[in-house]
């Protein structure tokens, strides 16, 4: 039993192939639902005065060792909301994560 309580998510890879001159065929993405991971709300705020409806919302999400996928360029659906993964999430050694957590990806989505 973990003190941290875990969720699930789940994460949308996009497709990627390319036909025969290397330009992109846009495909069906790929859902993966993905369990014991822990989410943490990070900071939100509003965008300025061009969008007064706008807001940001951010999240922390730590995904188990056992999922090993590329979360470059995918998005993450966090309680509901589909949120765009930041960056290119890395992998903390084994040595420095020494829980059932290994990576974290900073999640975020904008609205209005």
């Amino acid at each position: 039993m973990s003190l941290i309580a875990t969720e699930s998510v789940t994460v949308i890879t996009p497709s990627v192939d390319r036909d025969e001159l290397g330009e992109p065929l846009v495909g069906e993405p790929k859902r993966e639902e993905v369990d014991g991971v822990v989410v943490c709300p990070g900071p939100t705020s509003d965008l300025d005065a061009t969008r007064p409806e706008g807001v940001r919302v951010a999240f922390s999400v730590f995904f188990p060792k056992g999922y090993g996928a590329d979360l470059r360029g995918c998005s993450v659906v966090v309680r509901g909301v589909t949120c765009e993964v930041v960056g290119w999430p890395q992998r903390y050694a084994d040595e420095h994560a020494p829980g059932e957590l290994n990576m974290v990806a900073e999640v975020v989505a904008v609205d209005g």
